[in-house]
């Protein structure tokens, strides 16, 4: 008799056994074959009522009742429970056994994530359904130790009444991990010289524990390699595993054809949005004729994705030429192509601020976006008019154009201006943020501006053309655009500026910022900036206040009103600087009691503004304060209340600050 034949057979015959087990002997006696000479059946004749079984009827609805009876009342017989255990006990779930395992803590995890126990232990269940889930853990837990190369593994469970709780125990015996004999991939040679290399990918040797996960991430992990080495029609076959079981040993053969070498060929484009097949190139980080690299396929397909023009970038490799070229046959799944946005903030000093914007995104195909912009803030009103063209003559490279209509009334100065400006920049992004970042363009405005132009500190109005050239570089090397927990950040700014009031004269405003993050534990951040402003070439009143040195609010030193910190005039109104340090230091503290949504950030910050170009490094103002965090799923939403430490006539006892993302 076969093996199969054999299992199937004693299946059969543990069944019969245990149905002779469970069933009392009057109803084997109903159920067993009638004797030549008995009556025939009269199917009109009413049945019998059934026999007691001696044991809990489970109902289905989690409340145990006895079973039907086709009598309104039947009698009980001796010794025998007609219903009912209750259909609401608790119980608890021990593992035991697992010691032997190397990675028992993970594996328990595992199991713990899929254990039907577990899983349904709110539910209201009864002895006879615990008993099922205990079963059901049992199996799953043998293959869990199966998967880890236990293969003679087995996992007993037993319930144990404790008052009016049930114990579930399960008794793992891992038995000896399997390992692998040897470990074999045929056809791997045809890759030549490159073999070896490949092979060092496939991280299963002779001599490992036979792990299903392993092997599987191998396979990948080689499948990788080859694809980054030019075999774009690399294949692997099926994998064959031989278990011995006397040995305790496997074998694993895993037959490889590595195909031709080859090179990227054409792009071809199809579906929506419109793409040209030159426009998905010029995104594409190949030239036909490169060698082939699989990763730059799924690089071209996030690039896709990211323009969030595309919802789905289909990419096939099209072999040609014998498998040396391949073309990509792109395929094109639109987005919605319209965005509504909006933002509010609220500062002191600064007012209340809303700002909304719409966008169509392809409005001049292809990735030329149009934005319309509007402001509207108890300090600030703007109407502006935005044309992006992402991805302009190369990748990642934007061009920026925009004009914008605006008056600000703040306590500094009041302008009203028309600004007319133009940029190519590499910027970051939520879906792409990226490590070096840079602009250069060209700024035109005119300004009618009032606010203080000497000394004496009495306000005047005065209009100004002004042309500027602002260049500005940073790099990003932290961890998250809105929330950074480790790394830092480096930018600079540049701009030199003509002024053309009363004559014309130049000058050059400069700006570093540098921003560090540590984390101190799983829920606690530590997060340092500092920043340092100059204005060189003019005097301060020769430069229009729009465009001096300001410090204090929710992006400078908290505590201090927008723009309150620094020089003032005879009103006690900021008039601005030349010289600007700062710095700022605070602890981001996740809070687990609320789920890890919410946190508290205590900061302290500095900072000195003077006329001068060169910052006064020994008088500095002082806040300290505290701040709230509510995680969204887009990045935190902070409110920071600072108080000034060293308040000058003029400072309110305190500042608040409401916005998106962290202060820095």
């Amino acid at each position: 008799m076969s093996g199969r034949g054999f299992k199937v057979t004693g299946a059969r015959l543990l069944c019969a056994a245990a149905a002779s087990a469970l069933l009392p002997t009057p109803l084997l006696a109903q159920v067993a074959p009638a004797p030549p000479d008995a009556a025939e059946l009269d199917p009109n004749a009413p049945l019998e009522p059934l026999p007691d079984l001696g044991v809990a009827w489970p109902g289905l609805d989690a409340k145990d009742t006895a079973p039907p009876s086709a009598t309104p009342a039947a009698p009980q017989r001796k010794g025998r429970t007609a219903a009912v255990t209750t259909g609401n006990m608790r119980y608890t779930v021990q593992v035991e056994g697992l010691a032997p395992v190397g990675n028992a803590e993970e594996l328990l995890r595992g199991f713990r994530a899929q254990s039907a126990l577990e899983a349904e232990r709110k539910d209201p269940a009864n002895a006879a359904q615990i008993g099922r889930r205990a079963s059901a853990d049992a199996d799953l837990l043998t293959q869990l130790l199966r998967a880890q190369g236990y293969y003679d593994a087995a996992v007993e469970p037993r319930t144990e009444k404790l008052g009016d709780a049930l114990s579930v125990v399960l008794t793992a015996d891992p038995g000896p991990q399997y390992r692998f004999a040897s470990v074999d991939l045929p056809g791997l040679d045809a890759a030549g010289a490159e073999a070896k290399r490949l092979r060092a990918t496939f991280a299963v040797n002779a001599g490992d524990p036979v792990i299903a996960g392993d092997v599987i991430a191998a396979g990948l992990a080689l499948t990788t390699a080859l694809g980054e080495q030019g075999y774009a029609q690399a294949k692997l076959g099926e994998q064959d595993v031989e278990v011995n079981h006397q040995t305790h040993l496997a074998t694993l053969t895993l037959p490889v054809d590595p195909g031709p070498i080859a090179r990227f060929g054409a792009i071809r484009v199809s579906g929506r949005p419109p793409f040209s097949a030159s426009h998905v190139g010029l995104i594409a980080r190949f030239k036909r004729g490169d060698p082939f690299r699989r990763s730059k396929v799924d690089d071209l397909r996030r690039a896709l994705i990211a323009t969030t023009l595309v919802a789905n970038a289909d990419i096939q490799v099209v072999p040609v030429d014998g498998g040396r070229t391949v073309d990509l046959n792109v395929r094109l799944e639109p987005a919605p192509s319209h965005t509504i946005a909006g933002e509010l903030g609220y500062g002191t000093g600064q007012g209340a601020r809303i700002e909304a914007s719409w966008t169509d995104r392809n409005f001049f195909n292809p990735e030329g976006a149009l934005t319309l912009r509007g402001i509207a803030g108890t300090s600030e009103q703007l109407l502006g008019v935005q044309v992006r063209r992402s991805n302009f003559l190369q990748r990642d490279q934007t061009l920026n154009l925009q004009f914008s209509a605006s008056h600000q009334k703040f306590a500094a100065y009041t302008a009203k201006t028309i600004d007319l400006a133009g940029y190519i920049e590499r910027q970051s992004n939520f879906i792409w943020q990226k490590p070096w970042t840079w602009s250069y363009g060209g700024e035109w405005l005119g300004t009618i501006e009032r606010g203080v132009f000497s000394s004496v500190g009495v306000k005047d109005t005065r209009r100004f053309l002004i042309a500027a050239v602002p260049l500005a570089l940073g790099y990003d090397g932290s961890d998250s655009l809105l929330d950074p927990t480790r790394g830092f950040r480096l930018s600079g700014r540049l701009s030199p500026e003509i002024s053309f009031h009363g004559g014309h004269f130049s000058y050059g405003r400069a700006q570093i910022d540098a921003s560090a993050y540590h984390p101190i534990s799983d829920h606690v951040v530590a997060a340092g900036r500092i920043r340092l402003g100059t204005i060189f070439g003019a005097g301060l009143f020769n430069i229009a206040p729009s465009r001096r040195l300001y410090a204090g609010g929710g992006g400078s030193v908290r505590g201090y009103g927008y723009q309150q910190l620094g020089p003032k005039d005879l009103d006690g109104d900021p008039i601005g600087g030349r010289g600007l340090a700062e710095f700022a230091l605070e602890a981001r503290v996740r809070l687990n009691q609320f789920g890890g949504n919410f946190g508290v950030v205590p900061f302290f910050d500095g900072g000195t503004l003077t006329s001068s170009a060169r910052p006064d490094f020994g008088h500095w103002r002082y806040a300290a304060g505290l701040g709230a965090r509510y995680y969204s799923s887009f990045g935190p939403i902070r409110v920071d209340v600072g108080v000034p430490l060293n308040r000058q006539k003029g400072d309110g006892p305190f500042a608040v600050t409401v916005s998106l993302g962290q202060a820095f």
